[in-house]
């Protein structure tokens, strides 16, 4: 019942810039707070960012900052990331998750979506 369904991704340069979305469905959007999480070839999931059930906190991995935003629209019931100035670094595959609380402070996700490929590359 519980549907998280990224969009967005895709091949950009180095120094580009792409808008992730995530559409949510199945429960209360503006109940819980939401997270970006990304997975590079070869590698382990990577938390990238949170926010809050009403996008008042927002947080952000050291390496995201001044870089990526994180946005949500509960009136759509979608949840954002802005991504500029990519770097070849950011290729991975951006999954949004759901929190089982309001404030992501201590996350706990329950529900993924199935994420979104993003490459950069030259």
């Amino acid at each position: 019942e519980v549907q998280l369904v990224e969009s967005g991704g895709g091949l950009v340069q180095p120094g580009g810039s792409l808008r992730l979305s995530c559409a949510a469905s199945g429960f209360t959007f503006d109940d819980y707070a939401m997270s970006w999480v990304r997975q590079a070839p070869g590698k382990g999931l990577e938390w990238v960012s949170g926010i809050s059930w009403n996008g008042g906190i927002t947080y952000y991995a050291e390496s995201m900052k001044g870089r990526f935003t994180i946005s949500r629209d509960n009136a759509k019931n979608t949840l954002y990331l802005q991504m500029n100035s990519l770097k070849s670094e950011d290729t991975a595959v951006y999954y949004c998750a759901k929190d089982q609380g309001l404030f992501g402070t201590r996350p706990e996700y329950d529900y993924w979506g199935q994420g979104t490929q993003v490459t950069v590359s030259s």
